[in-house]
């Protein structure tokens, strides 16, 4: 039996006891990591606030992703200057998720934003929006004030697009739902580098089922796996960036056997608090050892860098079996 519907909106409900990501731009700071000439992504400090990108060609530069208030897309505006000198001329917004695209609005109307038409579809209720993302900004919600309007796409696209900026081609691909319906990754070619928003961050990450289930979720990373053979490196929204087979196929892994713990745990009717304790969990003891090493390149104690980003991964897990749960025993 299917069980592939895609909800009209994120998941309001949250696991007692949540804490989840924590998106609040205080202490933000973006750290240039340079692929070759013209491309840069721009890694935030600490983790797991929002990482961002810069490429250019001869002609002009691109950005991915606004950041979540208008203060945050200043910054990255003034970073894009200063690494490639090239006018900005597009913005890719890789979700619709605020922290992602609240910051569209600072962008100066001539600057093109260019995003998937799920992505567009789904920016249509900034007050619900403003809502499901401040409970991720541990006290600092107010901040949220300063977005009074949500920029939508002015270019949209379905499955793939390709945007020239002058001696380089930026390709844009949705492989379908993910952590919500309109993903979009931002691939560059010849660094075999591409910017992955929620859809995919490092191996062993727990990533948020928000807007779906995880049978979309692996068919589209199968997609993915398909049309982007030689990708070596990906650039999440969150998290430090990492090997792209290793972080697909972990992902994979984890949500096959998510899909078969609730299955089961549902045709047993078993109830959400009984299914928590049945699923499998692969951050009951420790974080996976590629994601632990990762994060010792932040200039942030390493040892509180891990029990942060542990005790996150249990929280998502938990949403995700919440989320999957919700999403089967309803149908």
């Amino acid at each position: 039996m299917s069980r592939s519907r895609i909800p009209e909106r994120e998941i309001a409900e949250r696991p007692e006891g949540y804490g989840g990501p924590n998106l609040s731009p205080v202490g933000l700071e973006l750290v240039p990591h340079t692929f070759a000439e013209g491309v840069h992504a721009l890694m935030a400090s600490p983790p797991p606030k929002d990482n961002n990108g810069v490429v250019a060609g001869r002609k002009a530069a691109l950005v991915i992703d606004a950041g979540i208030t208008p203060e945050v897309s200043v910054k990255i505006q003034q970073a894009a200057a200063a690494l490639t000198g090239r006018p900005l001329r597009y913005l890719v917004n890789t979700t619709y998720h605020g922290d992602h695209t609240f910051g569209n609005a600072a962008f100066p109307e001539e600057v093109v934003i260019v995003s998937s038409r799920a992505n567009m579809e789904n920016m249509a209720d900034l007050a619900y929006e403003k809502q499901v993302r401040s409970g991720n900004m541990y006290g600092d919600a107010a901040l949220l004030d300063a977005v009074g309007e949500w920029r939508r796409p002015d270019v949209v696209f379905d499955s793939y697009a390709e945007i020239d900026l002058g001696g380089r081609v930026v390709e844009l691909h949705h492989f379908g739902p993910g952590n919500g319906p309109g993903d979009t990754v931002v691939h560059v070619p010849d660094t075999r580098t591409a910017w992955t928003g929620n859809f995919l961050c490092h191996a062993g990450t727990a990533h948020m089922l928000l807007q779906g289930g995880p049978e979309p979720y692996a068919a589209s990373l199968r997609r993915m796996r398909e049309a982007l053979p030689a990708l070596e490196t990906i650039v999440p929204g969150h998290g430090p960036m990492g090997d792209a087979r290793a972080a697909v196929d972990t992902l994979l892994g984890y949500l096959e056997r998510l899909h078969d713990d609730v299955v089961a745990s549902v045709e047993a009717g078993r109830t959400l608090e009984e299914t928590y304790a049945a699923c499998a969990d692969p951050w009951a003891e420790r974080l996976d050892p590629r994601l632990a090493a990762a994060l010792g390149g932040y200039q942030v104690p390493r040892e509180a860098a891990e029990r942060g980003m542990l005790a996150l991964c249990r929280d998502l897990h938990r949403l995700n079996i919440l989320a999957t749960y919700r999403l089967y025993a309803g149908r």
